[in-house]
């Protein structure tokens, strides 16, 4: 899912860094946290439009989690460290998200798979985004074929999801069917869709230069 939206945001002419919060930076493999010392980070200033940048950032973003208030919203320096890429997204657990995002008004990407415990991980997800950080996340409900199957829809894990979120959170929920692409060279009318809402629902970042500290 995420590297089909790198596919397509880059041949929407974006530039697109991937911040992975599930890779920790170290001086072999250098990223956010090394950023926020130096605001450089060799290679990044080569990177080409049409391709995507993804960069280690366990520790940067825990960093930025527990910034003190002077300095601004969380996400305030990446304007700064970024300036060659026009999207970035931030790869990480609910977790790190509801502590970099409260009260944003992004929609973070919750997707939900065929699989019988997707509905159960997504509710958590999506309780802890709605409760601890008020944020929407747009949901993604991967399909397994071209077109779904209208017997099993009453079951499926999307809706599953839908219910106890009525149920529990009093809250209606909308999905996104993303499916299969047909070709590996043709891009997906879903995936599209998808992108643009994410856009739509992005926070711009401020251009400014910010050096961390320790």
């Amino acid at each position: 899912m995420l590297w089909s939206l790198c596919a397509t945001l880059v041949d929407f002419g974006y530039p697109v860094a991937v911040l992975d919060a599930t890779t920790v930076e170290s001086a072999a493999n250098p990223g956010l946290d090394q950023l926020l010392d130096d605001a450089y980070l060799p290679g990044a200033e080569n990177s080409e439009p049409s391709s995507w940048s993804v960069i280690p950032a366990a520790t940067g973003l825990q960093r930025l989690c527990v910034q003190t208030p002077e300095r601004g919203l969380p996400l305030d320096p990446l304007g700064g460290l970024f300036q060659s890429f026009g999207v970035i997204f931030i790869y990480a657990r609910v977790d790190v998200l509801t502590r970099l995002l409260p009260g944003s008004g992004i929609e973070p990407l919750l997707t939900v798979c065929p699989v019988k415990m997707s509905s159960v991980t997504a509710y958590q997800a999506l309780k802890q985004l709605l409760l601890n950080a008020r944020l929407h996340p747009t949901i993604a409900s991967i399909e397994t074929a071209p077109f779904p199957d209208t017997s099993t829809a009453r079951n499926s894990p999307v809706r599953n999801l839908q219910e106890c979120a009525m149920t529990f959170l009093d809250y209606r929920l909308d999905s996104l069917a993303v499916r299969p692409m047909i070709a590996h060279d043709c891009r997906s009318d879903d995936m599209h869709r998808l992108a643009l809402r994410l856009l739509e629902n992005a926070m711009p970042l401020h251009r400014h230069h910010f050096v961390g500290s320790n």
